[in-house]
C-alpha cells in the first residue's frame, strides 16, 4: 500500500517518488480536486441528458404520433449500444491522448445533441440525436477512470471516485424532478414561443434547459490539468493494442468477470427500480406521476448522493486499515443492504411505509458505485486503465440496460399477469438480482487480491 503524501502534494502513481521528471508533473491537491468536480459536473450533465427522455414518454408519444416500442427504442437502442461500444475506442484514445481533450469534446456533442433533441418533429430525427448523445458521453467513463486513478493514491481513490459517481445519481435526481415539473405541465399544452426556434411544445423546451449548460462544462474541462500517468507513461505514448488488453481479462479472468458480472446485476437492480418505482407508486398507492417522480427525485440527489460518499469512505477507510479488497467488501455490503429494503418496500401495505424504505434503499443502492470504478482501476494496469475500463462499462451497461427493466416488466406480462403485480415483479428481481451480487462479488475477492498485488503499475 502506498504511504501517505507529503502534505503540500499528492502523488500521481501508486509508487514512491521517482526522479525529477515524476515530480514536476505532480498534482498538489487542489488541482487533483479541481480534476474531480469538473469530472462530476460532466456526470451529472450526462446523465440528466440520458435520463430526462425516460420521464416525457407521454407528450412525446402524443406530439410526435410514436408507439411505446418506438419510445422503448429512444430511451435503449439508440443510446445504450453506442455509448457501450464506442466507449472501447474511446478508451484505446484515452490510453494514449488528451483525456481532458475527449472530455470536452464529448461534452459539447451530448449537449448540442440534447438541445437539438427539442428540434425533433419525427421518430427518425429524435432517434439521430440520442445517437448523438450516446456517442459523445461514451468519452465520459473511461476518461474520467483514467484521470482519477492518474491523480489520487490508492487509499484516496475510494472517495475521489465516489465524489465522481455521486454525479449520477444528483443528474438522475434532477432528471426524475425536472419531469415531474414536466408531467405537471403538460396538462397545458399550449405551445411556447423561443427566441430563434420559434413555437415548440413544453417537453420540447426541457431538451434546451437541460442540453445548452453542457457547453459551459466542455469549457471547463479543458482548464483540467492533465495528470501524468502512473507508472510513467505520457499522452502520446504508444498504448496497449486492444488484443493486449483482452490478454490480461483472460489471464485475470476470475477477477474480471466477477467485478464486471457482480456490479452488472446490482446495476441491473437499479435500472430496474428508477424504470419502474414511478409507476409501482401510481399502480400500488393510487399516486400521481408527478408526486411519484417528485419523491424519486429528491431521494436520488440526497440519500443517493450521501450513499455514494458513504460507499468511498468505507472503501478508503478499510484500504488504510490493509484490506486490498475493501471496494469489493463494500460492494457485497451494500448488495446485502438492497435485499432487505428492496425486497420489502414494494410488499408493505401502507404508501408512507414503502417511502420511508426508500431512505435506506437509495443510500445502499449508491453505495458500491465509486468503489466499483476504484476496483476496476485497481485491478488493471495503469496503461489500459482506459480501455479496461471501458470493456467494463460495456459488460454493465449493457447488461443493466438489457435485463433490468426488461425483467421486471416480463416477471408482471409472463409470470404474474396482471398488472397490479409490478410489486412482486420488483421485489423478486431485487433479491434475486442483488443474490446474484453477492455471490459473484465473494466469489471473486481472492482473486481480486491477487491480481491487485501482482499486476503491473
Amino acid at each position: 500500500m502506498t504511504p501517505p503524501p507529503p502534505s503540500g502534494h499528492a502523488p500521481v502513481s501508486d509508487t514512491p517518488a521517482s526522479p525529477s521528471p515524476r515530480l514536476r508533473d505532480a498534482l498538489r491537491p487542489g488541482q487533483a480536486w479541481y480534476i474531480v468536480a469538473i469530472l462530476t459536473l460532466a456526470n451529472v450533465s450526462g446523465f440528466v441528458d440520458r435520463q430526462i427522455l425516460s420521464l416525457l414518454v407521454e407528450p412525446v408519444k402524443r406530439d410526435l404520433g410514436v408507439t411505446d416500442t418506438q419510445v422503448s427504442l429512444l430511451m435503449g437502442l439508440s443510446f445504450a449500444v453506442f455509448y457501450s461500444v464506442l466507449g472501447i475506442p474511446i478508451g484505446r484514445l484515452a490510453d494514449r491522448s488528451s483525456r481532458r481533450a475527449i472530455v470536452a469534446v464529448g461534452a459539447a456533442l451530448w449537449s448540442v445533441m440534447t438541445a437539438l433533441s427539442g428540434l425533433a418533429r419525427s421518430f427518425g430525427q429524435l432517434f439521430a440525436m440520442r445517437i448523438g448523445v450516446g456517442v459523445g458521453e461514451a468519452t465520459l467513463g473511461p476518461s474520467a477512470v483514467s484521470m482519477i486513478a492518474d491523480a489520487f493514491p490508492r487509499e484516496r481513490r475510494g472517495t475521489a471516485m465516489s465524489v465522481y459517481m455521486l454525479g449520477t445519481f444528483l443528474g438522475s435526481g434532477i432528471a426524475y424532478a425536472l419531469g415531474a415539473w414536466v408531467v405537471s405541465l403538460t396538462a397545458n399544452q399550449a405551445p411556447w414561443q423561443w427566441p430563434l426556434v420559434g413555437e415548440i411544445r413544453p417537453w420540447q423546451s426541457v431538451f434546451f434547459v437541460v442540453g445548452l449548460p453542457g457547453l459551459l462544462i466542455a469549457a471547463l474541462a479543458m482548464t483540467m490539468r492533465e495528470p501524468a500517468r502512473s507508472g510513467g507513461d505520457s499522452a502520446g505514448t504508444a498504448s496497449p493494442s486492444f488484443a493486449e488488453v483482452m490478454a490480461y481479462f483472460r489471464q485475470h479472468r476470475r477477477t474480471m468477470l466477477t467485478l464486471s458480472f457482480g456490479f452488472a446485476c446490482s446495476a441491473a437492480v437499479n435500472y430496474g427500480i428508477g424504470a419502474w418505482l414511478a409507476t409501482f407508486f401510481v399502480r400500488t398507492h393510487g399516486w400521481t406521476a408527478s408526486e411519484a417522480g417528485t419523491l424519486q427525485g429528491v431521494l436520488t440527489m440526497t440519500l443517493g448522493v450521501a450513499g455514494t460518499l458513504l460507499g468511498g469512505w468505507l472503501t478508503d477507510r478499510w484500504v488504510r486499515a490493509g484490506r486490498v479488497d475493501a471496494p469489493v467488501t463494500v460492494g457485497v455490503l451494500a448488495a446485502a443492504g438492497m435485499i432487505v429494503t428492496a425486497g420489502v418496500y414494494p410488499l408493505v401495505p401502507s404508501a408512507t411505509v414503502a417511502a420511508v424504505l426508500l431512505a435506506p434503499l437509495n443510500i445502499f443502492a449508491a453505495m458500491p458505485w465509486g468503489a466499483a470504478n476504484a476496483a476496476i482501476a485497481e485491478a488493471l494496469p495503469a496503461r489500459m486503465r482506459g480501455q479496461g475500463s471501458a470493456v467494463y462499462f460495456l459488460v454493465v451497461n449493457l447488461f443493466a440496460g438489457a435485463f433490468g427493466p426488461t425483467a421486471v416488466a416480463l416477471l408482471t406480462d409472463r409470470v404474474f399477469g396482471d398488472p397490479a403485480a409490478l410489486r412482486w415483479s420488483l421485489a423478486v428481481c431485487a433479491i434475486g438480482g442483488m443474490s446474484f451480487t453477492m455471490l459473484l462479488l465473494g466469489f471473486g475477492r481472492a482473486a481480486y487480491r491477487t491480481t491487485v498485488a501482482t499486476r503491473e503499475n
